[in-house]
C-alpha cells in the first residue's frame, strides 16, 4: 500500500467517524477511480434533516479530520445558506446536503456507473 493510499483510506476513516458522530443520513462512499476525467478519487455524500445538522456534520467533518489526521480542509463551501456543503479533501470530495437538496441534485444518480457503497449508520 503506497504512501499516499494510506493516506486517503485514514482521511476518509475520519471523514466518516465525522460524519457518524453528528449522525449523518444515508451514507454513500462513490469511487471514481475507474472514472475517465474526473476530478477526484472519491465522494463521500450525506444528508442531515436541518440547516444546522448539516451545518454541524460538515463542522464534525473538519474537526475529526483535524484532530485525526492533522489535515485541513482545502476549500469550503456552502456555509452561509447550509443546504449543500462541500468540503475539499483533495482526493476525497464530502457533499453534505438538506435532504430535499440532495434529492433535486441526485449526485449518486450522476455517477451511477462508479463503485458505490452504502455506509452504516452509527447507533
Amino acid at each position: 500500500m503506497s504512501k499516499k493510499t494510506k493516506k486517503v483510506d485514514k482521511t476518509m476513516e475520519a471523514i466518516l467517524e465525522g460524519i457518524q458522530r453528528i449522525k449523518g443520513k444515508e451514507i454513500l462512499l462513490i469511487d471514481l477511480n475507474s472514472i475517465d476525467h474526473s476530478e477526484c478519487g472519491y465522494f463521500i455524500i450525506c444528508h442531515g434533516t436541518s440547516t444546522t445538522q448539516v451545518d454541524s456534520i460538515a463542522h464534525s467533518v473538519e474537526d475529526t479530520v483535524k484532530e485525526m489526521t492533522g489535515e485541513n480542509v482545502w476549500h469550503r463551501d456552502g456555509y452561509k445558506n447550509s443546504l449543500w456543503i462541500l468540503l475539499d479533501y483533495g482526493e476525497i470530495m464530502v457533499h453534505i446536503f438538506q435532504e430535499e437538496t440532495r434529492g433535486f441534485y441526485n449526485l449518486e444518480g450522476l455517477w451511477a456507473d462508479a463503485k458505490i457503497t452504502k455506509i452504516e449508520e452509527a447507533i
